[in-house]
């Protein structure tokens, strides 16, 4: 519900990030105190943070998620009863990695043999029981085969290279009992429409939080300020480590974590398909079996005529840099290896996300770095009752999801709740 014409005032509550962090610490709080006033601030000009949802074929077209696209532990990820509780669809198609998925090529023996590799990988990083930290890549067995399989596939889990990324860390990871699922209409529309019931102010960029008062705390907006008894930080750890946002008295701890467990980065690439028939439905491939830096490919996603191209880590960062074409001509070569040399001719950019370059988010999901995975806990402290933080950093076992950021909000509205 987007207020028009707002230009400061005072409110009870004033969550800030219209994410599913701060969409779902609003609507919580609705339902907790639903005598208070609360108020959703929001930078860019669109609810839904990370989750965003085009349609390029029109209104009655297919739903093309930029953002995070899949319910991940979907038995138990709250998202998946919100999305039929407000008329969307759960679409329960196996994802293609998954036990009766679609993998175009599961079958063949290289195949096998690199998933079983990356299988071994992940327990090891689950056994791990050093007193200090390790960055992944000591997770690898020196000269082993399939270890370029490995540096993809580590890209894909935290947005970043191995080296950069916490074992501890990935070890706690743990997004809930499967399936994955999707939301037929989009991701990106689920968070957008079950943020519909909270008044929200777009395009108000917050730069200053002065909670140097004793009963209440003045935002600095570029629409005005606002005063407020209680605030729940709901911004990317980019955000905060870049000090986009300045708090008075000042919050080194704050700035300190945020920096330490920053954005890893996910692009997305939609390829339009000009003779849809030539790809398999809902299919996954890889672009390369091994090189680290490859593009892993959802054919035909929802039976659209597109090809969905996923970027992640220093590759994702360099194909951001370069654009769009430059994406997609890497994407043609790889698509080449399996679909043969004339595949090109058929396919044509369509969109591509650059989250690195968002200027409100700066990334796509946090990782730590070595020896930072305590600092999620650090991070999503409260601070004196009246300045409180939500977002997927803050989980320590569900970053990087769309729920877990939903569910550090649920614990922010809470604490929210008891405090005021």
């Amino acid at each position: 519900m987007p207020i028009e014409s707002w230009r400061g005032g005072d409110v009870d509550i004033a969550v800030i990030g219209a994410g599913a962090a701060g969409v779902g610490t609003a609507r919580q709080l609705q339902v907790l105190r639903p005598d208070l006033s609360i108020v959703l601030l929001e930078a860019s000009d669109r609810v839904g943070g990370r989750a965003r949802t085009i349609h390029p074929f029109g209104a009655d077209g297919a739903a093309v998620d930029l953002g995070c696209g899949w319910l991940h532990g979907a038995s138990t990820n709250p998202w998946t009863k919100i999305t039929e509780e407000i008329g969307l669809t759960v679409d329960r198609t196996p994802a293609p990695w998954s036990d009766g998925g679609r993998q175009l090529e599961r079958g063949d023996p290289a195949t096998k043999a690199a998933a079983a590799a990356v299988g071994k990988f992940f327990e090891r990083v689950d056994a791990y029981e050093g007193v200090a930290d390790a960055d992944l890549s000591t997770m690898l067995v020196p000269g082993a085969p399939w270890n370029e399989r490995i540096y993809a596939v580590g890209a894909f889990m935290t947005g970043a290279e191995l080296p950069k990324s916490s074992v501890i860390d990935l070890g706690r990871y743990d997004p809930g009992p499967g399936p994955d699922w999707r939301v037929r209409q989009g991701y990106g529309t689920l968070v957008a429409s079950y943020g519909l019931p909270v008044p929200t102010i777009l395009g108000a960029e917050v730069s200053r939080i002065d909670h140097s008062g004793g009963d209440h705390i003045v935002l600095s907006t570029s629409k005005g300020e606002l005063k407020a008894k209680a605030v729940v930080v709901a911004v990317s750890t980019n955000v905060l480590a870049a000090e986009r946002v300045a708090f008075w008295p000042p919050l080194p701890e704050k700035i300190e974590a945020a920096s330490r467990l920053p954005l890893g980065l996910a692009n997305k690439l939609f390829i339009r398909v000009s003779e849809p028939g030539m790809f398999p439905e809902d299919t996954h491939v890889m672009g390369s079996r091994q090189d680290r830096r490859t593009g892993a490919y959802q054919l035909r996603p929802f039976g659209a005529p597109v090809i969905e191209a996923y970027f992640a880590g220093d590759l994702a960062l360099d194909l951001e840099r370069q654009g769009m074409e430059a994406a997609f001509d890497f994407s043609v070569e790889q698509l080449k290896r399996v679909f043969g040399s004339d595949v090109g001719a058929k396919l044509s950019p369509l969109v591509m996300s650059s989250w690195a370059s968002e200027p409100f988010v700066g990334g796509s999901y946090s990782y730590a770095t070595p020896g930072a995975s305590d600092l999620r806990g650090v991070l999503a402290a409260p601070c004196n009752d009246r300045l409180f933080f939500a977002g997927e950093a803050c989980s320590q076992t569900r970053y990087s999801t769309a729920h877990g950021a939903y569910e550090s909000g649920v614990v922010a509205a809470e604490a929210v709740a008891k405090a005021l």
